[in-house]
């Protein structure tokens, strides 16, 4: 009998831990801080070719004859001889007239400090 009545006290201690009361913050206020450190790196290349697919000629000067057609191999006179002149032939064929390469690369930092308050 004695043995009946500990095993019921027990049964019924451990039946009331099971319904344990629903917890309750004990605190009235707080914050978080949070901190969100971001670096992002772009590199860009660019590299831009332009062609040419015919053919340019110019003759420029001061002091010189120049026939009404010019083009390469034409005779080219001084008008006054012994006088000061100038003169310039160009030529430039079928092909690559430019190239441009660039290449640059750019760095962004970010930092981001957020803080909540809270109270209850």
């Amino acid at each position: 009998m004695k043995q009946a009545i500990l095993l019921g006290f027990l049964l019924g201690v451990c039946h009331g831990a099971a319904n344990a009361a629903s917890v309750v913050p004990n605190f009235t206020r707080g914050q978080v801080t949070s901190e969100t450190t971001t670096r992002t790196e772009v590199t860009e290349i660019i590299h831009q070719i332009e062609y040419t697919t015919g053919t340019s000629y110019t003759v420029t000067g001061t002091n010189i004859n120049i026939p009404e057609n010019p083009g390469p191999g034409s005779n080219y006179t001084m008008i006054t001889p012994g006088e000061p002149f100038q003169f310039s032939e160009t030529y430039m064929g079928p092909g690559i007239a430019t190239e441009t390469k660039i290449e640059r690369t750019t760095i962004t930092d970010s930092f981001t400090t957020s803080l909540s308050v809270f109270t209850q």
